[in-house]
């Protein structure tokens, strides 16, 4: 069960970095210095004191730079390979006692997955942002983002049973969003 619930913190963290890349390494590495997460030998440098500052640095420059119209969909497809192995790195990071070629194709499928998952509904919902609003709404898209990454993040460490139902309920909703725009701009491309 132990084993289960640690896979869950890996898969909501990596989900999480789907958002924003540097948030979930931001709560890992506090989590993992106050003792309430355990990481895999190999990455016991992410709850040190100096990555944590890097991360912290790392996450507020981030948060910042989508606030930026445009600069925000740029960054939502630059940042797709990087969130994919933010997941993995997030869910391999978590994972101790299991055997490697187990522990990294669970990070790799589980937490590459969740993270690219994430990453997609992100990119989809500020494209549908820019093309409604040419922008101007980023930047509140951006700001609530980061609350739920932030929110998503901690609640995956503290009570990650609950993950799955967020992860679940933010794709649903953000994929109604995006099929209701489409049906309401004639101009695009229906998918699926």
């Amino acid at each position: 069960m132990e084993l289960f619930i640690t896979v869950l913190v890996g898969i909501g963290l990596s989900a999480t970095a789907g958002i924003r890349i540097f948030l979930p390494f931001l709560v890992l590495s506090a989590a993992a210095m106050t003792g309430h997460l355990e990481l895999s030998p190999r990455f016991e440098w992410i709850g040190s004191h100096p990555a944590f500052t890097v991360f912290l640095v790392a996450t507020i420059l981030e948060v910042l730079a989508y606030l930026f119209p445009l600069v925000d969909n740029l960054l939502g497809v630059a940042a797709a390979p990087a969130a994919a192995l933010a997941g993995v790195i997030i869910t391999a990071s978590v994972i101790v006692d299991m055997d490697p070629l187990v522990a990294w194709s669970l990070a790799i499928i589980a937490g590459g997955g969740a993270s690219l998952t994430t990453k997609t509904a992100s990119s989809l919902l500020h494209a549908g942002s820019t093309g409604v609003s040419g922008g101007t709404a980023n930047p509140i898209l951006s700001a609530l983002e980061t609350a739920v990454s932030a929110v998503m993040a901690v609640v995956s460490v503290l009570l990650p049973l609950l993950v799955i139902a967020i992860v679940g309920l933010a794709v649903f909703f953000a994929v109604k969003f995006i099929r209701r725009r489409k049906q309401r701009k004639p101009g695009w491309v229906r998918i699926g």
